[in-house]
């Protein structure tokens, strides 16, 4: 039976009593070329602040000080190649699209500190709304529409440890390109060290075709009437205030073998599943089918077991692309992939069937699927839509960076409650690699249910 975790630690700590010390802007320490960037249709959907923690452990030969000098000329350094990140976002008037300004007007670096040790802390894999204060989210000195595209912030802790707080906006780097930006600030917080990988910073090979060819349908996307560029009255995934119970699910590499392995279970309908090229079982593609099935099954709805569900999950399109793109391709290259199917369906096919319609929805991500989804963008200004959607942040590997002062004790990003986005974290434990974390925000009634089908259907023979 998989661990829970039961909702926020007795000990956690509310207010971690963090002080900003110093706030500065810090700019390219060479002159990058002022100009205008193009911003894709997957590109223009996601101006909003994403913000991740990164914790370390007390280094005597690195106390915070020389960190935080250390850090402060990385992030210069990488503003060079990162130009970007150092510009603001502007609306263009006659084109009616965010396009990013390389003004070089700067991004922004803090130094804080907290009253309490990190040990003090608790258990960090629980999301605690605390985490917040080790990041400065904006900067209130700075008016609204030239607010800096990327801040970090450096908080010691009393024990010499310290959290690395970096927010960045969505529109700029998608989880994979934000991977590599911390590689790169991680080199350069070395004293003579190289890029890790040189980003790669055009845009224009995801721009829309002219004129815009869709050739697929796409219920996987909402159409929206309002320009490109302004924020909707509804944001994507927004659902009205409630009560939430929020729990924390543990799949061990043995779960996630077991997942497989009934995946690859007999049957008529399993060999007309697997008989397909397409089906791939992969560890995220078993944890998706399970999760979509209890998520599904939990809800309350007059419709009941004839009530369609949609499970949405991001799938990279730089290698599925003609000529693929870049590996360090540094915009958002992911696409939101999508299963379908009634709730009896979820309830009575056998698993194998499941993990076959998961692995259809990521093949279905072709090159001209991808293009005919970016002109979707085009003619119609949409996002993604669906039930919920699955955010993996599980093979990313952001706890697997090497600084100077060493590799972080856990990295994970700061979520809020949200009952229509369920997240894939990993382990905490490096030595178990394959294991991953479930965070789930659900109404206390469907919590009770999907805890249960959680448990039941890892123990169903």
């Amino acid at each position: 039976m998989g661990t829970l975790y039961q909702g926020p630690p007795d000990t956690a700590i509310h207010d971690l009593k963090v002080t900003i010390q110093e706030s500065q802007l810090v700019f390219p320490a060479q002159e990058t070329q002022s100009k205008s960037m193009f911003l894709s249709n997957i590109d223009q959907v996601l101006n909003f602040n994403v913000q991740t923690v990164h914790f370390f452990p007390a280094n005597l030969e690195f106390p915070p000080k020389i960190v935080a000098d250390r850090l402060r000329t990385a992030l210069s350094n990488v503003l060079v190649p990162y130009d970007f990140l150092a510009g603001r976002i502007k609306l263009n008037p006659h084109s009616g699209r965010l396009e990013i300004d390389c003004n070089s007007a700067g991004a922004v670096f803090a130094v804080a500190s907290s009253e309490f040790a990190l040990d003090d802390i608790g258990d960090l894999v629980y999301p605690n709304p605390a985490f917040g204060q080790l990041i400065v989210e904006k900067v209130d000195a700075i008016g609204s529409d030239d607010q800096p595209l990327c801040i970090i912030q450096l908080t010691s802790f009393k024990c010499g440890g310290f959290a690395m707080g970096v927010s960045t906006n969505h529109a700029m780097l998608d989880g994979l390109s934000f991977k590599i930006f911390l590689q790169n600030l991680a080199t350069q917080a070395f004293d003579d060290k190289p890029l890790a990988i040189v980003p790669y910073n055009d845009r224009t090979v995801l721009a829309a075709r002219s004129p815009p060819q869709v050739t697929f349908p796409h219920p996987e996307l909402l159409k929206l009437k309002i320009p490109i560029g302004e924020e909707p009255s509804h944001p994507t995934f927004d659902c009205p205030q409630e009560e939430l119970a929020f729990k924390i699910f543990r799949l061990s590499s043995d779960h996630i073998s077991y997942l497989k392995e009934k995946a690859k279970a007999s049957g008529p309908a399993a060999a007309a599943a697997t008989a397909t090229t397409n089906y791939r079982i992969t560890g995220f593609n078993v944890v998706t089918a399970h999760v979509w099935r209890c998520k599904a099954l939990s809800c309350d709805s007059e419709e009941g077991l004839e009530r369609l569900s949609t499970v949405l999950y991001a799938v990279d399109i730089r290698p599925r692309m003609k000529p693929p793109l870049p590996a360090s391709y540094t915009g958002n290259a992911v696409l939101t992939a999508y299963a379908t199917a009634k709730c009896r369906e979820l309830e009575e096919v056998p698993f194998s069937k499941l993990v076959a319609m998961v692995s259809e929805g990521a093949a279905r991500m072709t090159d001209e699927y991808a293009r005919s989804a970016i002109d979707w963008g085009e003619v119609y200004k949409g996002f993604p839509h669906g039930e919920f959607l699955i955010s993996s942040w599980w093979r990313l590997g952001f706890a697997e960076m090497e600084y100077p002062w060493g590799k972080p004790r856990y990295s994970c990003p700061v979520v809020h409650q949200r009952k229509d986005i369920i997240l894939l974290f990993p382990d905490i434990d490096a030595a178990n690699a394959n294991a991953v974390n479930v965070l789930v925000a659900l109404p206390g009634k469907e919590m009770e249910k999907f805890q249960s089908l959680f448990h039941k259907l890892l123990e169903d023979n």
